[in-house]
């Protein structure tokens, strides 16, 4: 017996909708320190390092998402682990991130002209130094749109998670569709959460961008 769509399952999507938060939260901010690893990986001046990070990219960057939580989730049955669908979509979603976020970096870090290297090797600096007080203060404007926009979906592909059982937004609206035989309303209502979400992300990223370019001045060396 098909129910009605009431406020109920309004109630029902806003919970789920948190654990899209959620997942989206640990995601980003495991993703952000893997991604900071990579980053530094990718420009040291080791070339095994540099090898590691461009393996790590090309493994997590040229295989599917929903392929790495399906060996996140069936692999650790398959060793016998009990691992509930959250983790298998945290440890998929965080190594995934990582990728990405740390690519993204490593673009705006190399961004910066190579002369403040030199200008600050020329004073005196350290390497570490040199990446801490004059390239990374540079690096990161153009380091923030991307970033966000890559937020954004990470939240929205919060969604492939419902695939090994994880009850996010998009599984939640699954059940309440199938329970109601009202898929226009429910999927309009969930579409609206997932604006309520992504939707604020943009903006503080625009606000943020704006703030930055005009109100703080790069500590450059030229």
């Amino acid at each position: 017996m098909f129910q009605t769509f009431v406020f109920a399952h309004v109630v029902f999507l806003a919970w789920a909708s948190l654990w899209t938060a959620a997942l989206s939260l640990i995601a980003f901010g495991g993703g952000a320190a893997g991604g900071l690893m990579v980053a530094g990986l990718k420009i040291a001046r080791t070339p095994w390092m540099r090898r590691v990070a461009d393996g790590y990219i090309a493994v997590l960057q040229g295989t599917p998402l929903l392929v790495q939580l399906f060996l996140a989730y069936f692999g650790a049955a398959f060793a016998g682990l009990d691992v509930p669908p959250l983790v298998a979509a945290a440890v998929a979603f965080t190594l995934n991130t990582s990728a990405f976020l740390g690519d993204i970096w490593r673009g705006a870090v190399e961004a910066v002209p190579h002369g403040q290297w030199e200008a600050a090797t020329a004073l005196g600096l350290s390497r570490a130094a040199t990446l801490r007080l004059v390239v990374l203060p540079q690096a990161i404007q153009p380091a923030i749109p991307p970033t966000v926009g890559f937020l954004v979906q990470v939240v929205k592909n919060t969604a492939l998670a419902s695939i090994i059982g994880f009850r996010e937004l998009t599984r939640a609206g699954q059940i309440v569709a199938n329970v109601t035989f009202q898929p226009l309303s429910v999927y309009m209502t969930v579409a609206v959460f997932y604006f309520a979400i992504c939707y604020p992300l943009s903006l503080a990223s625009r606000r943020l961008e704006a703030r930055i370019g005009s109100g703080l001045e790069t500590p450059t060396l030229l």
